[in-house]
């Protein structure tokens, strides 16, 4: 199968992830997730005319006309009895209570003054409908309050419980399922023998995440083994919505990804791209099931984890993305060969970018640094300092000391 281009294997990809069903959810496990229907107001926000203000209930014309105004009585923010008052009355009133029938106008303590039970007003300034918020003034029953597609922000969430809202749908984050394979993997803390290597690339996927706010995922080692392979890939078929391998998609005699997929009947969809690092990245689907077979190297993993899965994660769950692209000057001259994609690990400092050391994809101290991935498209062979290129910014805690990231 030829290799495909960087932009086709996203095209492909888009063509093949689907976003995962609505499902109902309580308001308070909503937060961060895509809102799959139409919210409608079932009432009227505030539902009654409401003081803005600490200060006193008038009706407008009838303060103008009489001047000093009789206190009667006194409102407070919570339940209570309607009340009203005549055009030469006013009403103690305190913010966020029900402003009673008759009036249309609060005015403000600090601009008032009450003795001998009269109140006088002393502010030119004060307009008919001051400091009142009318009913319905944020929103009117019936009234679409969010449509669907919505990102469900902490404020969005504020809002609709604001409306009463207790339940709404939601297209839900997918399961993920992280298959590590590797005989010379061990785990961090313990002695290496000869020809082992700690294990990286789950920590790595877990925080990569994070990021996106998935707590969990469901994770397993398989051992470089066909059979031992497709058994677990079975498995986490089975469990998951989104399904990604590390390591073994080359085509070495211990290279047992795409044979394990093949026996599970996933149609492979790609495998290869135009790029470095990462060229042997592998994609295919079960059902609806996306699966990547990402190359074993911690730099490969990371990069095509930016560039390819969190795009399709994204995808799934109707999320916008949170890594933007930009235009950035190259803060130094580099060369590379025509024909693959490079994907640079960089440092954006104002509007310049610097090129990092240790680009080699099996080195991640680089990328420790990192902030961006430095994109130089296939026809490109040389780049001069100073000359635009485009960046992917990388994670979502980008430099604080940088306010251009």
């Amino acid at each position: 199968m030829n290799l495909i281009s960087v932009t086709e294997a996203l095209e492909a990809i888009r063509e093949h992830v689907v976003r995962l069903e609505p499902r109902s959810v309580d308001l308070h496990d909503a937060a961060g997730s895509v809102l799959a229907e139409d919210v409608s107001a079932d009432v009227d926000i505030p539902a009654f005319p409401q003081s803005s203000m600490d200060g006193y209930a008038i009706f407008y014309d009838g303060w103008k006309a009489h001047g000093d105004l009789e206190l009667s009585g006194m409102s407070a923010a919570g339940p209570s009895a309607e009340q009203m008052i005549h055009s030469h009355q006013a009403l103690r009133i305190f913010t966020g209570a029900a402003v009673p029938e008759g009036a249309d106008t609060v005015a403000i303590q600090e601009r008032s003054i009450v003795e001998g039970g009269k109140l006088c007003i002393m502010d030119d300034n004060l307009g008919r409908g001051d400091n009142v918020r009318p009913r319905g003034a944020e929103m009117k029953a019936g009234d679409l309050a969010l449509p669907a597609g919505s990102l469900l922000t902490p404020a969005a969430i504020g809002f609709l419980a604001g409306l009463g809202k207790t339940r709404i749908r939601i297209h839900p984050d997918p399961r993920v399922a992280l298959i590590v394979t590797g005989n010379e993997l061990i785990a961090p803390g313990q002695p290496l023998r000869h020809g082992q290597v700690y294990e990286s690339n789950s920590h790595t996927l877990h925080a990569a995440f994070r990021e996106l706010g998935v707590q969990k995922l469901k994770e397993f080692h398989a051992p470089d083994d066909l059979h031992a392979l497709t058994g677990v890939l079975e498995e986490a078929l089975g469990s998951a919505d989104l399904v990604l391998l590390t390591g073994g998609v080359s085509v070495g005699d211990f290279d047992f990804v795409l044979r394990a997929a093949s026996a599970c009947g996933i149609q492979q969809v790609f495998h290869k791209i135009r790029q470095k690092p990462g060229k042997p990245i592998y994609f295919g689907k079960k059902g609806q099931v996306p699966v990547f077979g990402l190359p074993g190297n911690p730099a490969s993993v990371l990069s095509c984890f930016y560039a390819y899965v969190r795009p399709a994660w994204e995808w799934m769950t109707g999320k916008p993305s949170m890594l933007p692209k930009r235009m950035a000057r190259m803060g130094q001259s580099h060369r590379k060969p025509s024909g693959l994609t490079h994907f640079l690990k960089g440092r954006l400092e104002g509007d310049t970018v610097q090129l990092l050391h240790a680009q080699e994809s099996f080195r991640l101290s680089s990328f420790a640094r990192a902030n961006c991935l430095i994109i130089l498209e296939e026809s490109v062979t040389e780049v001069a300092a100073g000359e635009e290129v485009e960046v992917l910014m990388v994670g979502m805690m980008h430099d604080r000391k940088n306010p251009a990231v």
